[in-house]
């Protein structure tokens, strides 16, 4: 796809088909992360990539708040990815305190947009979900108590009439300058 589409295309989707996600696609996605850039290339992240339908649900469910109403369709994505924060090397934690810039919240930003760019070039679907019940879904994936995570996305087919709907962003002027703010 070209890139420019690829940008256009990608979308949270809220929807997911009864559809398996082929091992094949689920090793690009695994690329992609791996070859996101990093900080001092010390890739703070480990990919857990959940797609044994029990264990699916039940963290699927730990993404979902009555409350709110939030991340209700989780639970018919047939894969959801967890991205875990990784303790980085000292130079990075010691950049880090020294510019006040929490370097691993970027990079995993980085490996998620990679991700999920990647994911709908190859015909997926996907939507980023910062809503968790993070003391759960850490039992449930056996996640180490010191270890935390950063970001959870949901990962299937979206059905083919899900509406690719228009961008709703800021115009160029309001969220840009050149060369003074």
């Amino acid at each position: 796809m070209e890139f420019q589409q690829l940008l256009l295309s990608r979308q949270s989707v809220r929807k997911y088909l009864d559809q398996p996600v082929e091992a094949q696609k689920l090793e690009q996605l695994i690329d992609a992360v791996r070859l996101a850039p990093s900080a001092c290339n010390a890739q703070p992240w480990t990919l857990i990539l959940v797609d044994e339908p029990e264990l699916k649900n039940k963290v699927a469910r730990a993404t979902c708040s009555k409350a709110f109403g939030l991340n209700s369709f989780a639970i018919q994505a047939p894969v959801i990815a967890v991205l875990v924060l990784e303790q980085p090397p000292w130079t990075v934690r010691m950049g880090a305190l020294i510019q006040r810039r929490e370097f691993p919240l970027i990079d995993i930003g980085i490996a998620a947009a990679q991700f999920c760019l990647r994911a709908t070039d190859l015909g997926l679907a996907t939507c980023m979900m910062g809503w968790f019940d993070e003391k759960a879904v850490k039992k449930l994936l056996c996640i180490p108590g010191q270890r935390r995570i950063g970001l959870i996305i949901s990962l299937g087919y979206a059905p083919q009439d899900y509406p690719l709907r228009p961008k709703s962003r800021k115009e160029r002027h309001v969220m840009s300058r050149f060369n003074r703010y």
